[in-house]
């Protein structure tokens, strides 16, 4: 079946009646934010997590409007709780897009078989309706309709189920050729300022990489024992590392965060400030994009997270945009003697051949724990 246009999906939507739009990210549905982006930019907000989204989407459902939630499956579970205790409750009907990551039957990263397996059962624990997104355009019109009715009657969510290749590619992929160290801003790319942070590191120092290609690039160029790979949990790596921070006080914990994973857990820095692990090494790789997705905009341009992490408690805290700086504030970091975080601005762009990560996730873990203990 001819996947669906994402030009047409929107023009179907708004037709409908639907909107504004909200979410984070996913690449099945990169193409749909491309084309709101675009060519209804007024119409889509920026968030970041799929909470926030629901629950921004309730306001506007309050406002008479009839938004629409952008998710990926496995962000479903960051959006349980207002689906249940704010939508349902309320009767804040919000249609929502869930992709289908790990879906039975097809081949997926090991971070997405489970969600895959349960988000039909999730869906229909929290008593929300859905169905397949339809893939041919007379069929779609028949069924906004029909979610819209659903809603109208009961007042509860309804959603579309995304499976992978449902919709078409909006525009080339903007994704950069770097087989290089420096991007077209001048700016180091990720590989690079990945290397200079491994270069700055004691051999004992025990390396927590967030999801996505951080960890694939950390793993590819750097790999060592003492390296944690997280491949899902987005946003939880810097609570992954203060975890073993406070657990292991006389080792060295530095953790790889990016600029969208760190958005979606701020809260992780409010805690790591109170408990003050004197430890951790919290940099932030910041290309103000989600790469991984289709370069969509993460909305940390507007964010001061130096100044954030030091009103949360962090000792030390900078931001650098090369490799000088960045051993500049490695030194001053470890002789502040309390958590420190270091913005790094990066340029977007890696290798297209870039690969998964070749160990399996228990195995990099328990590698990680055994390098902990010695």
């Amino acid at each position: 079946m001819t996947a669906l246009d994402p030009g047409t999906l929107v023009r179907a939507l708004l037709d409908a009646g639907y909107g504004p739009f909200t979410g984070v990210p996913c690449s099945f549905l990169g193409p749909v934010i491309s084309c709101l982006e675009d060519e209804h930019p007024d119409l889509y907000s920026i968030v970041n997590n799929e909470g926030e989204a629901v629950a921004l989407a309730a306001g506007a459902r309050l406002a008479g409007r009839r938004p629409v939630v952008i998710m990926q499956n496995s962000g479903l579970g960051n959006a349980v709780n207002p689906l249940a205790t704010l939508c349902h409750t309320l009767r804040l009907p919000v249609l929502l897009f869930v992709t289908w990551r790990g879906e039975p039957g097809r081949p997926d990263e090991p971070q997405h078989e489970l969600m895959g397996r349960i988000t039909p059962g999730q869906l229909s624990a929290m008593e929300i309706q859905y169905a397949t997104l339809p893939q041919e355009e007379e069929a779609l019109h028949q069924q906004l309709t029909a979610a819209g009715q659903y809603m109208d009657s009961t007042g509860l969510p309804f959603a579309f189920v995304v499976p992978k290749g449902a919709i078409a590619p909006y525009r080339a992929s903007t994704t950069t050729d770097a087989s290089g160290s420096v991007g077209e801003s001048g700016l180091m790319l990720r590989a690079a300022a990945i290397g200079a942070i491994v270069g700055e590191l004691a051999p004992r120092t025990l390396l927590i990489a967030t999801t996505g290609k951080t960890a694939r690039e950390l793993e590819r160029d750097w790999d060592r024992p003492e390296n944690l790979y997280v491949v899902g949990s987005m946003g939880c790596a810097s609570s992954i590392a203060l975890g073993v921070a406070l657990h292991a006080p006389d080792r060295e914990v530095a953790v790889l965060d990016g600029d969208g994973a760190a958005l979606m857990r701020l809260e992780a820095m409010a805690t790591i400030g109170r408990l003050s692990p004197a430890n951790l090494l919290h940099f932030v790789l910041d290309n103000a994009a989600y790469e991984s997705t289709g370069n969509q905009p993460t909305g940390s341009s507007h964010l001061d997270f130096p100044s954030l992490a030091s009103a949360c408690g962090y000792q030390f805290t900078t931001q650098v945009s090369d490799e000088q700086g960045l051993h500049t504030a490695v030194a001053a970091a470890r002789a502040a003697h309390g958590p420190s975080l270091i913005r790094v601005h990066i340029a977007s762009g890696s290798d297209p051949n870039l690969g998964r990560p070749a160990l399996s996730p228990p195995v990099s873990a328990q590698r990680f724990q055994k390098a902990l203990a010695s």
